[in-house]
């Protein structure tokens, strides 16, 4: 019943769909003169251009910024799912638009490619509470708009920093919550010295013992930016950046029985003692230090010229440790024990493997803008160079290791560079017209031996072009209709490299058509999508030995949806804002080995790909101070394989948060205290948002008859949780 209730207020509601867009649409209109926004115009795009997106501004943000991950907070955006390995959305978190994992999505900062080079990821675990430090971002759906680094395969998410503060300000946080979580921060701005310079900066703390057993988390993070600023100059300089210590949940639950009687049970760190106990290793952790340092200089010639340049340098630094059981030396290159006449060929040992790497960017492109024209040309361009390898930190048997030994050594470099000309013409008061394109030549080398102590050589060169072009046409002032076709290309990471030395890049052709609707208490916005992939590199459903989902090529494949938002004001104080997705997602052909022989399974669903997202917030809002909101989110059951297979399937949830927050404004000490509280997961729903589905032929209780056994793995998330925080603004 309470699942039917909140989807009858998004069906009356006219099944559409709302993200924090019309607020945001609405700051950013104002704001993209500001010399601020100049760092991320290159990549954003207007309310009014055929790319389908949504804003997001630090006001919303703030509401839930209570410690969760950025992902998090993003959950109730149109066709967005989110999942968390610690179940409690803090620490190792992803999230997905149409499907399309979160290494195919763009991230952009401040307009400096944030994804990891090698593995086209983001680690949100390594920016402990961003969302603090975030002006505004825009996600934008489809392939969207030409943006720096790798390209978007399906969404990209481009985030501004705070901006630049005219006013002294500080303030203080700290907020409470199921699993000892607690989060503390302090910012400060100095406001605009001799009206010129500010300076400004943030730290943070956040820990929890998360929802699943030991998947601990620690997270300390800092923000520091110095601005000069005048009528046509802006010189930041932005450094953040922090370090993450979290105990490993990457194994997820394999056991159905304890999926559904021991749900926050962990098997990381599992070994036994010498008198046959089982123990769990303390030490299990992901242990890594991120830096970023960037420099920016945005400058206003006239009305219509202005420039960018942006440089950028990234340090990492970690590895993860883990406990292994009966580990055979050969697998760490090293020599049999002899004890007497007994030759010992396994060990106990703790390992830890190791990234050390170095990102450097250039971005550089320069804007024209009059009554018609808006266009855009620029560049960027990276290096990376990233080092791998192993040590063995303790070993029950040492054989010839030394101290600091390397078992394993590697590295990989990576040269990115990417040229783009776009603009928007406005042909009259009706038509207007879109086009970009961009070039984009990739060069990544390996060399060394991976962690199997097998060589891994690769010696690559991409060349891509990616050709984007739409059409808006203004009906009135109230309506919009608007077509896209957009191109992209990429290429495969180093783990796609290493399950498969043939992989192959991928080709999407994006086809966007939508129709925007506004008036003064009503909005909607609906969208038609055609996703075409040629070689989709798709989740297959596995996963590695240290939890990375392992992708394989799908041949041809297409997403095709309908996206549907709005924002319906019932009075001044009361609101609905739903939004929903339909989609079929499907790989034409599929062939794979099954009970030993190739098999046709025709035409498939593409993992993690639910036909249905659903999302609703209900918002009551008396006055600027007090706000509640009913938040929803329904999920429809989705495959973890490319097969079909009912094994694989994970189940649908819906989910409901309650959030609510009151500013108290004051004439003493502090200029405002604000309260806020989310209760996540209000009707205690058991559900999994992510796992994995893998194959292997048993081959020994019948050796004429093969038969291939199938295997899961689920991600449970938290049941009833709660976060409460009081933020005192001086």
């Amino acid at each position: 019943m309470k699942h039917f209730f909140v989807l009858a207020c998004c069906l009356i509601s006219g099944i559409s769909a709302f993200s924090q867009e019309e607020k945001a649409q609405d700051s950013t209109t104002v704001n993209t003169e500001t010399l601020d926004e100049v760092l991320v115009t290159a990549v954003r795009v207007q309310a009014t251009s055929p790319i389908t997106h949504s804003n997001v501004d630090k006001a919303e943000l703030a509401k839930r910024n209570l410690g969760q991950d950025l992902p998090m907070l993003l959950n109730y955006l149109p066709s967005v799912v989110t999942t968390s390995d610690a179940g409690a959305g803090i620490g190792y978190t992803g999230i997905r638009v149409r499907g399309v994992s979160s290494q195919s999505t763009n991230v952009t900062i401040n307009g400096i490619p944030y994804n990891d080079s090698e593995s086209l990821g983001t680690f949100w675990v390594n920016l402990g509470d961003i969302a603090s430090s975030v002006e505004s971002l825009q996600l934008q759906r489809g392939v969207g708009t030409s943006t720096n680094g790798s390209g978007a395969f399906g969404a990209s998410i481009n985030v501004l920093t705070d901006a630049v503060s005219n006013i002294a300000s500080a303030e203080v946080s700290n907020s409470f919550g199921s699993f000892n979580t607690r989060k503390h921060n302090a910012k400060f701005s100095s406001g605009l010295l001799n009206n010129h310079i500010e300076v400004a900066g943030r730290l943070s703390i956040i820990k929890s013992d998360g929802y699943i057993d030991r998947a601990s988390t620690d997270l300390k993070s800092y923000f520091l930016q110095a601005s000069y600023v005048d009528d046509n100059t802006l010189i930041k300089a932005v450094v953040f950046g922090g370090h993450e210590n979290t105990y490993q949940s990457w194994n997820g639950l394999e056991d159905l029985d304890k999926l559904k009687n021991d749900r926050t049970y962990n098997s990381a760190g599992i070994y036994t003692d010498d008198d046959g106990n089982v123990q769990f290793y303390d030490n299990e952790v992901d242990d890594y230090q991120q830096d970023h340092y960037q420099l920016h200089w945005n400058e206003r010639y006239n009305n219509n010229w202005t420039t960018n340049l942006g440089l950028n340098y990234t340090k990492g630094s970690g590895y993860f440790e883990q406990y292994k059981e009966d580990e055979s030396f050969t697998d760490y290159g090293l020599n049999n024990v002899s004890i007497g006449t007994t030759t010992i060929e396994t060990t106990d040992i703790i390992r830890r493997r190791w990234l050390d790497n170095d990102f450097y960017v250039i971005n550089a492109n320069a804007n024209f803008k009059n009554e018609k024209i808006n266009a855009f040309f620029g560049g960027s361009f990276s290096t990376y160079d990233g080092d791998h390898f192993g040590e063995i930190i303790w070993s029950k048997y040492a054989s010839n290791s030394e101290i600091r030994d390397h078992y394993y050594d590697g590295n990989g470099k990576k040269k990115d560079l990417s040229l783009f000309a776009k603009a928007t013409y406005r042909l009259n008061t009706q038509w207007s017209l879109f086009g970009d394109l961009q070039m984009r030549f990739v060069d990544y080398k390996t060399t060394g031996i991976d962690s199997d102590l097998s060589p891994l050589t690769i010696d690559e060169q991409y060349n891509f072009f990616n050709p984007k072009a739409g059409v808006t046409y203004e009906l009135d002032g109230n309506n919009n209709m608007y077509f896209s076709y957009a191109r992209a290309n990429r290429e495969p990471t180093r783990d796609d490299f290493q399950n498969n030395p043939d992989i192959k890049p991928e080709q999407l052709n994006d086809f966007e058509l939508g129709w925007r609707h506004e008036k003064q208490r009503f909005k909607f916005n609906a969208n038609v999508y055609y996703m075409q992939y040629n070689e989709q590199l798709v989740l297959s459903g596995r996963i590695d030995d240290v939890g990375n989902p392992v992708r394989t090529n799908s041949g041809e494949s297409y997403r095709l949806g309908l996206e549907i938002e709005s924002a319906i004001g019932i009075s001044k104080a009361f609101s609905i804002r739903p939004n929903v997705t339909f989609s079929t997602n499907k790989n034409e052909s599929v062939y794979a080995s099954f009970d030993g022989e190739l098999k046709d399974f025709g035409s498939t669903n593409i993992s993690f790909s639910p036909d249905i997202v659903l999302g609703n917030a209900i918002v009551f809002q008396p006055n600027e101070d007090f706000q509640v909101s009913f938040l929803s989110k329904y999920v429809s059951e989705q495959y973890m394989g490319n097969t079909d297979s009912e094994r694989s399937k994970l189940d649908s949830y819906f989910v409901n948060d309650l959030n609510i927050t009151y500013e108290f404004k004051m004439q003493s000490i502090f200029k405002s205290i604000i309260l806020s509280g989310v209760v996540n997961n209000i009707f205690n729903e058991k559900y999994e948002s992510n796992g994995y589905y893998y194959t292997y032929d048993d081959t020994w209780s019948n050796p004429s008859a093969v038969t291939t056994i199938e295997g899961t793995g689920y991600y449970p998330q938290a049941t009833t949780n709660f976060l409460v925080g009081a933020t005192l603004k001086f």
